[in-house]
């Protein structure tokens, strides 16, 4: 029998709100799940951004959360970034309208007055990290007493930031025993102890990740010169509809938007050091598809999950293949091919030489200037065929 969202069990009004925005077959970790979370199991979902884990969490939960009291929220997602609590509440608002519940975001580096009085109001889902979550609950706004559903969402991450024990301080607070999600891309170390200490007897499930494995991306290094780099990137955006490029520090990606629109290439940068309404501007520009080029630092990319991403430029290679493969996951996903572009300076040869080893990627690195007729579709051409730097 094939698996629709109705013979998952979900109500009629969720369905049809599904199908009002275009969301007809589940994905894997939906068909997987969601039964497990409107029967109230608590559940531990290993799957990686971009799988369609934001449904799998959000649907069980809008229909099983009841209308809330002011300040009193009766289901909370824990996210860690700004970026991504926005997204959590941009997927799950209109299916949770049709149900007549709302939900909130509650973060910061927002006004708190607007997320109190959200509160106040009578916020039933609330989308919050950590920080402001602990900042709002310690101003008496938020109470956790009527909480019946948590959802932990990218706990690997959480663990990465630094706040797994703000995640724990929150959990201890709850007045009475919550149903629990939590959804990682991989369940060792910290998240184990989450794990074991606060989800009771939870079923499991793991799906083969659709962030694009090593294998499905398309993998381009390239030997550039200095005074080239730039324009090389510049080279490259015009030929794509979305890039995005990585820096290693906030001062660079600023420098680096500035001298890609000398280039006539429209960018933006993402990173710690701007004003929120600025980032979630770049990223909804971004992910319209208004924005060319976002350029963004490792810790700021971890909100940015955006479909449709043709090519992601390692401006900076990264220090390890778990960074190459966080940045290069952005692309290449659900099925859409995607190029992963790394550029390479003379003094990073034998760097980007071990990265390849360990990430079993036998291509060669292959120079290139900003003129080369390449560049505009990477995906066209085969490097194998080309001679290799010495």
């Amino acid at each position: 029998m094939t698996t629709t969202f109705a013979t998952l069990g979900l109500s009629p009004d969720v369905v049809r709100a599904l199908t009002a925005a275009g969301i007809t077959d589940p994905f894997p970790i939906q068909a997987l799940t969601i039964a497990d979370g409107l029967a109230g199991r608590d559940v531990c979902g290993k799957a990686k951004t971009g799988s369609g884990k934001t449904l799998a969490f959000g649907l069980p939960m809008i229909q099983r959360t009841e209308k809330a009291a002011p300040c009193r929220p009766r289901a909370l997602v824990l996210v860690p970034t700004r970026e991504l609590a926005l997204q959590v509440s941009d997927a799950l608002a209109p299916i949770a309208a049709a149900r007549d519940r709302t939900v909130g975001v509650l973060y910061g580096g927002a006004a708190v007055e607007r997320q109190i009085s959200a509160l106040q109001a009578g916020l039933d889902i609330a989308v919050a990290t950590p920080g402001r979550l602990i900042d709002l609950l310690d101003r008496g706004a938020l109470k956790l007493s009527d909480v019946d559903f948590v959802v932990i969402d990218e706990a690997d991450r959480m663990a990465d930031m630094g706040f797994l024990p703000q995640v724990e301080w929150v959990l201890r607070k709850l007045d009475h025993p919550a149903q629990t999600l939590l959804f990682s891309a991989t369940l060792d170390g910290d998240v184990r102890y989450l794990i074991r200490h606060y989800l009771h007897d939870p079923v499991h499930h793991e799906v083969v990740s659709t962030q694009a494995t090593v294998e499905e991306m398309e993998h381009r290094f390239l030997a550039v010169h200095q005074m080239d780099k730039v324009k090389v990137t510049a080279a490259i955006a015009r030929g794509a509809n979305r890039t995005l490029v990585f820096v290693r520090t906030k001062r660079g990606a600023d420098r680096l938007v500035l001298q890609l629109r000398r280039e006539g290439v429209q960018a933006h940068a993402i990173h710690g050091d701007l004003r929120q309404s600025l980032r979630e501007k770049a990223l909804k520009d971004f992910a319209a598809g208004t924005q060319q080029v976002l350029v963004a630092t490792d810790v700021a990319a971890r909100g940015i999950h955006v479909d449709a991403i043709d090519v992601v430029v390692h401006y900076d290679p990264p220090e390890d293949q778990k960074g190459y493969l966080h940045r290069s996951g952005r692309t290449a996903r659900a099925g859409v091919a995607g190029v992963v572009a790394t550029l390479v300076l003379w003094d990073q040869m034998l760097h980007v030489e071990r990265l390849q080893k360990r990430l079993g990627v036998h291509q060669p690195i292959v120079e290139v200037f900003s003129n080369d007729t390449r560049l505009a579709d990477l995906a066209a051409w085969d490097p194998s065929s080309v001679v290799e730097v010495a």
